[in-house]
């Protein structure tokens, strides 16, 4: 017998360690289960048993995360990812789930409203709630964006799973102090949910300062536009607009928004010039946001076959190295 296999044989089936260590959670021994989860895990991962290390994987970082120990169910979550790769595990709807279900397991907490702003108590109240949702929105993050380069790898879209790229999405606007939406919407655009990236851009424009409403809706129409999906660029505009309407809110009106009304219609025809001159009418509005010029840029190659010089620079660039694009 090979050492590889005896090895094999010599590990119990994953079921007996789970339940041990299920209950040094309980017993409230979190760095001690942490470190068995990981240990035990790794043996399993050596001996190529990798369904089993997935078992105690999954089990210990649900298991953490709902007892609120965030930073060590998001490394159990990471090491997860970590042996789907390592297993060469199939991007499907079922491991799909898998990943769902410790999504589901991060918290969600509301950070406390209505404090006294000059109580030191109340400040280091809200402080230390700040602290922790940073702590939640980095750990979720860093699980998601690695399950989206394993399925990128292992079987989905060029771009990622769509579904994960929805759940990063909808945890990063719900749960972090300071929503940047540049990210919220990098992910939504590469998901597969319009309407709830419209009822989420509707929820950010009732609560955002004065002025930013208009570019929220125009950085979420050119990134879808930038990945030549003018179908859903059209309905999120559409889907904003009702959803709007509905609640008795005035839609914002900006010479930004006209540029943006007159590109969805220029986009549908053969139009590079009257596309370029577009862009130089509303340029003072196209240059409140620097991301503009390379959306715009990236939308031109994709439309009108317009090479970039200098592609994928900036804020959108950074985003997109971060998720390991090329």
């Amino acid at each position: 017998m090979s050492r590889e296999r005896a090895k094999r044989s010599t590990l119990p089936p994953a079921k007996e360690n789970i339940a041990k260590l299920e209950k040094v959670v309980k017993e409230g021994n979190y760095y001690g289960a942490q470190q068995m989860y990981k240990s035990f895990s790794a043996r399993y991962v050596t001996a190529e048993r990798y369904s089993e290390a997935l078992d105690i994987l999954d089990s210990g970082a649900c298991l953490q995360l709902e007892t609120g120990q965030v930073t060590c169910g998001a490394e159990l979550a990471m090491l997860f990812v970590d042996t789907l790769v390592k297993g060469k595990y199939a991007y499907d709807d079922d491991t799909l789930d898998r990943v769902r279900k410790i999504y589901k397991k991060f918290p969600r907490i509301s950070v406390p409203q209505h404090l006294d702003l000059t109580d030191d108590d109340d400040m280091q109240q809200l402080s230390e709630a700040f602290a922790a949702a940073k702590v939640r929105v980095e750990g979720c993050s860093s699980f998601l964006r690695a399950a989206i380069k394993w399925s990128v790898e292992f079987g989905a879209c060029r771009n990622g799973s769509p579904e994960i790229h929805d759940m990063l999405a909808e945890y990063i606007y719900s749960e972090s102090p300071e929503v940047d939406m540049t990210k919220v919407s990098f992910h939504f655009v590469r998901g597969k949910n319009p309407k709830k990236f419209a009822s989420t851009l509707v929820n950010f424009m009732g609560k955002c300062y004065p002025g930013e409403d208009d570019l929220a809706i125009a950085r979420a129409i050119l990134m879808y536009l930038s990945l030549g999906n003018l179908r859903d660029a059209n309905g999120l505009m559409d889907e904003v607009k009702k959803q709007m309407q509905s609640k008795e809110l005035d839609f914002p009106q900006s010479e930004l928004i006209q540029f943006i009304n007159y590109l969805l219609l220029t986009l549908q025809r053969d139009a590079l010039p009257l596309f370029n001159m577009l862009r130089q009418n509303y340029k003072s509005s196209i240059e409140r946001e620097p991301v503009f010029h390379e959306l715009l840029d990236e939308i031109a190659e994709k439309f009108y076959g317009v090479r970039r010089r200098n592609p994928l620079q900036g804020m959108f660039g950074d985003i997109f190295k971060m998720m390991g694009g090329e």
